[in-house]
């Protein structure tokens, strides 16, 4: 599964090139989906004004913030893994029932994450597999 943060959720509302042309790709794959989780597309929204760009990507699945998912992520935030958003993007990056194989979270800063979450620079020169 790939999961895009605020940030990359507002790189991919400002145009930026790559996540373009991965959103593309993804529509032409069947069952290929963007994870956007939810608190990412609402802070991305109140600070850029980027849902409407984002949401147009026939390939980006929302994420709920459904009971166990607010629990979840109300207790990483409790226990200082960051804000909202970052929380919410750490809970669709954990193992789930429905996605088996491993989870890649796209961002503009690693940094926020822990170690052990696979994350990717959305500014890295191989994002796409190729340089």
């Amino acid at each position: 599964m790939i999961i895009l943060d605020t940030g990359a959720v507002v790189a991919l509302a400002r145009g930026h090139k790559t996540l373009n042309v991965l959103a593309g790709n993804a529509v032409r794959s069947p069952g290929e989906r963007l994870v956007v989780p939810a608190a990412c597309l609402m802070q991305a929204e109140a600070a850029e004004d980027a849902s409407r760009q984002v949401l147009a990507f026939s390939s980006i699945a929302v994420d709920s913030l459904d009971t166990v998912a607010a629990v979840t992520v109300g207790a990483m935030i409790r226990d200082g893994y960051g804000g909202p958003d970052v929380c919410h993007a750490l809970y669709c990056a954990m193992p789930r029932a429905d996605f088996a194989g491993l989870s890649i979270l796209l961002t503009d800063r690693e940094e926020r994450y822990p170690p052990g979450v696979v994350t990717v620079d959305i500014d890295s020169p191989g994002m796409l597999g190729f340089s």
